[in-house]
């Protein structure tokens, strides 16, 4: 984690999260940072440095991101929408792994963005990340993150 609030939060939003049916345990760790591997070392695929990875969401310091992490919820927020995708594509993206869909809504004033109501928090989890990222065409990779909203 980028501070130790960042991981704070990480434990206080996660700890006990249903993942694959099983629940996450969190704690604090020991070390202060994670050794990557050196140069030329094997490592087993064990590490891995997200700091620059558009995987993470909320790496921008004082960005307004770091505003809306929320813990997990049964409800998405999906941004960076590009204009030809409508709802039933993205019901449909949402529901190709086997999740349910109770509820979609494009917000009014943004169709960039939308919120989407999965069947429970384990689903949603896995849909974000499964879908977070994911390549929408366009140049647009969606862009997914629990909402405190609902639908």
């Amino acid at each position: 984690m980028a501070d130790g609030n960042q991981a704070q939060l990480a434990m206080s939003h996660l700890n006990g999260q249903k993942l694959h049916g099983k629940p996450i345990r969190i704690t604090l760790s020991k070390h202060q940072t994670v050794q990557l591997p050196r140069e030329g070392q094997e490592d087993q695929g064990l590490t891995k440095d997200y700091g620059n990875s558009p995987l993470h969401r909320f790496k921008k310091p004082g960005s307004k991101n770091f505003q809306n992490i929320f813990p997990p919820s049964a409800t998405l927020h999906l941004s960076n929408i590009p204009p030809s995708i409508v709802e039933d594509d993205l019901k449909l993206l949402f529901s190709s792994n086997g999740a349910v869909v109770k509820g979609f809504k494009f917000f009014q004033r943004d169709r960039k963005m939308a919120l989407i109501q999965m069947g429970s928090v384990e689903e949603a989890i896995q849909s974000l990340i499964d879908l977070h990222n994911h390549d929408l065409g366009e140049n647009h990779h969606l862009r997914v993150s629990f909402s405190k909203s609902t639908i």
